[in-house]
């Protein structure tokens, strides 16, 4: 298998070839080429993402198929604005000088991509690549390897529409060998990696050898702060939709609920009576594919036992099951598939594994804020070493956006699902401490595909900068007093610091002082 791992990349190296001097107008018709046969064939896209996946045609709407479409139309509308060369102003010094900043491909983007979003994972970073003129190589998970034979040929159809080269997409398949093979490669000039955060040191590590830069996206463990003050009426539907889309398979999603004790049992009660309802089965079933609201899990038996773990950890701990929480045996993952019942635990402590290791699954895991006491929302929320994104929910916003400023995390969203953040495309994406660094999405993210270049260029090509003969070598003397003198004249303090510049400079370009003989070198 190695054999043909590094068989494919040395294809990669040889024969993908970024397209830095397309136009604009170019990329912009790749784009909206891409957008207009999304839009027009969102059922077998949708179908295709839940058959590899698990996930519900909802879902697939919302997660897969509609935030694509957001990315390609911003890419359209404001994507060559971030990517044209940016004039610069000058400074004190450099007036004679026109200075700008461009943006130049790094040439061969490297993504390795996870499961859990099988076609926006591969059309995320494909199009903010393509759109700022690098190829890109993409390493999809070996659980989801079925459906890239169909997404690559519709990348390939759209790129033929437009007159591009082909191979400026080429996707690889495999187990860890072929993600380190990609990393490794000589013929990638960055990488990409969305997973877990022990992959991602690997990647780092990997990536070192060849100075290669990274972007890490390590998922996450969102808070979902409720404060004393909401209607839970308000909140209950919105804090369901965030655990239950796509299983909770998300790494922006809410995993943590903290509930002030005021408004704690009601929203507990509340929750439990949508959860208990939730219709669970094959979403692609013809009778009740629409009316199913929970699908299947991605990774199958083993990834069941890991949310059991979780569950049974909790409850040990002191917590309560209020809806499902149970392990379908395996005999009964053979025959009807992975189906975690959609399950919620409360009275959640702190120390619980579950409060803090990513649980990536159908479970919504309340803990209680002791005293409706905000200081005290924050101190949780921040216990957690995972910091990509969270929302805060309060009928007064001022205390929503303060409480949400003190949380450590790289996104916020206030009265709101935190993927709301990702719906403005125009926002970067990404977040901290366990959660990785690096941004995608936004001119952030359009940017970190390109070297930026500073550039200084004479503002009139006849007036030309020269060296001051104090500065000259060799040396006439006079250098430290002629420094002192301009430094005094531009940036001291107060008229009399200035003028005594100027009378500096005047002094040392005037002045010749007699060189005394050489020290001798003994």
């Amino acid at each position: 298998m190695s054999g043909k791992v590094f068989s494919n990349l040395s294809f990669c190296s040889i024969y993908v070839r970024p397209t830095p001097q397309t136009s604009f107008s170019k990329r912009k018709l790749l784009m909206r080429t891409i957008l207009r046969y999304v839009v027009e064939n969102q059922e077998i896209i949708a179908r295709v993402a839940v058959r590899e996946s698990g996930k519900t045609l909802v879902d697939a709407a919302f997660g897969e198929i509609l935030v694509t479409c957001e990315k390609l139309k911003w890419l359209v509308d404001e994507g060559e604005r971030w990517l044209r060369k940016e004039t610069r102003t000058t400074g004190t010094l450099m007036m004679t000088k026109s200075v700008s900043v461009s943006y130049e491909p790094f040439g061969v983007i490297g993504a390795i991509v996870p499961w859990n979003y099988p076609f926006h994972n591969v059309f995320n970073p494909l199009s903010a690549s393509l759109f700022s003129g690098n190829a890109i190589v993409i390493k999809v998970s070996e659980y989801a390897s079925w459906s890239v034979s169909y997404f690559e040929r519709v990348i390939r159809a759209c790129l033929r529409a437009v007159d591009a080269p082909v191979d400026l997409v080429q996707f690889v398949t495999g187990y860890g060998p072929t993600g380190n093979a990609l990393v490794t490669s000589k013929g990638i000039d960055k990488i990409i990696f969305v997973g877990s955060p022990a992959v991602g040191v690997k990647v780092m590590e990997a990536a070192s050898a060849n100075l290669t830069p990274v972007v890490l996206e390590l998922g996450g463990k969102d808070p979902f702060i409720v404060c004393s003050d909401v209607h839970v009426d308000d909140i209950v539907q919105t804090a369901c939709r965030g655990v239950f889309q796509n299983m909770g398979q998300n790494c922006a999603g809410p995993e943590r609920f903290l509930v002030m004790e005021s408004v704690y049992d009601e929203f507990c009660t509340k929750a439990a009576n949508i959860i208990s309802r939730l219709h669970q089965g094959p979403p692609l079933d013809e009778a009740m594919s629409r009316f199913t609201d929970c699908g299947a899990t991605t990774m199958g038996h083993k990834q069941m036992i890991a949310y059991q773990t979780l569950v049974d950890d909790a409850v040990k701990r002191g917590a309560r099951v209020l809806c499902g929480g149970h392990l379908p045996d395996a005999d009964a993952c053979r025959r009807n598939g992975s189906f975690y019942p959609p399950t919620l635990v409360v009275d959640v402590p702190i120390d619980a594994l579950m409060a803090r290791e990513e649980i990536f699954g159908p479970i919504m895991c309340v803990m209680k804020i002791k005293g409706d006491d905000d200081d005290e929302a924050v101190r949780m929320a921040n216990t957690c070493d995972f910091a990509l994104s969270s929302c805060v929910f309060s009928r007064n916003a001022s205390r929503a956006k303060s409480i949400g400023r003190r949380l450590k995390t790289g996104m916020l969203a206030t009265n709101d699902l935190e993927g709301t953040t990702y719906m403005s495309q125009s926002l970067p994406f990404g977040g901290r401490g366990r959660s990785g660094f690096g941004r995608f999405a936004g001119p952030e993210g359009l940017r970190g595909l390109c070297v930026v270049r500073a550039e200084s260029h004479d503002r009139i090509s006849w007036l030309r900068s020269s060296i001051p003969a104090p500065l000259q070598y060799p040396s006439t003397g006079g250098g430290f007093d002629f420094a002192r003198g301009l430094i005094r004249t531009f940036y001291g303090y107060g008229i009399s610091q200035r003028i005594s510049g100027v009378t500096s400079l005047l002094a040392s370009l005037m002045s010749k002082r007699s060189k005394p003989n050489a020290m001798k070198m003994e």
